[in-house]
């Protein structure tokens, strides 16, 4: 008998579930208690659409932490490790967060939609628990909370074409990393020039949950002529465009030095922010550890991992593990991500398959550098 996994009330379904099901979903993940798809039942065909036409995402999941007050911008700023200062309403920022030890604890998307009110477009963890234990030890005024709002990703190279038949041809000109709230149609949502993918797109930022189903069977239509197919975040196309995956990548005691994240931080600034002395001495010492890429030759993966294997060096030590290996187009191998050794990495590993073949990695280089 195949094993079976039920869902109860806690794990909550997105504002889109609906139309991802009647689209013909056939696996979900969990994350940030929610359900997320995960395929459509044709990785070659969704990797395809979002590498030659347009992929459409329901990523609700990348819940927001809502921040508003006075001491709003402070707070954002003491929990950043990438400084926030200056930014301008209507502009995001990647904002790796640390704890007090210097380990990576999230890596959101910072949004400033005024003055006094932030969010924190957040990976898979509970950051909204956190601001709020950090705002009540350190005084903070400000009130935090999950407001609804539910991202839908449209992405690809013909996500501009697609949105601009939505909403009309200004929508070309938003720069990246900058958005604007817009209506259509009596559905709210902030249009953001973002997206987990390299190759370019919009996330739509729901901001009524009663209108997921409108919001995407909207989109649909204008991009059917484009070619739109139902999606997700794509395994093999965001580790070929160095796109990070907090927890999948590093599991939840890895350093942002470590994992190639450095030129997101900002160790020079003079104020202090949460984890800044651990990070200031990991620098100094050089991290123990990095993430690196590289091909696994042989059969192609009919799956993708899901576990780490073992990764051993070339004195037949363990040096780290393979967090995640799937085929690549691109590259026409397996590819995949391993955490190691510093003294390994940049050269040779071999890593170990659950059934039991061992396979040799050949370095591609160190990841998102």
């Amino acid at each position: 008998m195949s094993l079976q996994i039920g869902f109860g009330s806690r794990v909550r379904k997105s504002p889109f579930h609906e139309a991802v099901v009647r689209r013909g979903a056939t696996h979900m993940t969990v994350y940030n208690h929610m359900l997320m798809p995960s395929s459509f039942g044709d990785p070659e065909e969704e990797y395809r659409a979002l590498v030659e036409r347009v992929s459409l995402w329901d990523v609700a999941a990348e819940r927001q932490v809502e921040i508003v007050g006075p001491d709003a911008a402070a707070l954002c700023q003491y929990v950043s490790a990438r400084d926030l200062g200056g930014m301008k309403v209507g502009r995001v920022r990647y904002a790796p967060m640390c704890n007090h030890e210097g380990v990576l604890i999230n890596d959101p998307m910072a949004l400033k939609l005024g003055e006094d009110r932030w969010w924190l477009s957040i990976a898979d963890s509970d950051v909204l628990l956190w601001c709020k234990a950090v705002a009540a030890e350190r005084d903070f005024d400000c009130m935090i909370f999950e407001p609804d709002v539910s991202p839908l990703g449209v992405q690809g190279p013909k996500a501009d074409d697609t949105i601009a038949d939505l909403l009309g041809e200004w929508v070309r000109d938003l720069p990246f990393f900058a958005f604007v709230e817009v209506e259509h149609e009596g559905i709210p949502f902030v249009l953001c020039r973002s997206g987990w993918s390299g190759q370019g797109g919009y996330e739509l930022f729901l901001q009524d949950g009663s209108k997921g189903v409108d919001l995407w069977e909207a989109v649909w239509a204008v991009g059917e002529k484009y070619g739109i197919h139902p999606g997700g975040p794509t395994l093999n196309e965001r580790i070929e465009s160095d796109l990070f995956s907090y927890r999948a990548d590093c599991g939840a005691d890895a350093s942002p030095l470590e994992v190639g994240l450095g030129r997101f931080l900002s160790l020079d600034r003079d104020d202090l922010f949460i984890g800044k002395s651990a990070l200031l001495s990991e620098e100094r010492r050089g991290p123990a550890r990095r993430l690196v890429k590289a091909l696994l030759p042989g059969e192609r993966f009919s799956a993708t991992s899901e576990s780490p294997w073992p990764a051993v060096g070339p004195d037949g030590q363990w040096c780290g593990e393979v967090r995640v290996a799937v085929w690549s187009p691109k590259h026409e191998s397996n590819l995949c991500l391993a955490l190691v050794s510093t003294e390994v990495a940049g050269g040779a590993f071999v890593t170990e398959t659950p059934a039991g073949e061992k396979l040799q990695a050949l370095h591609l280089g160190y990841f998102a550098e």
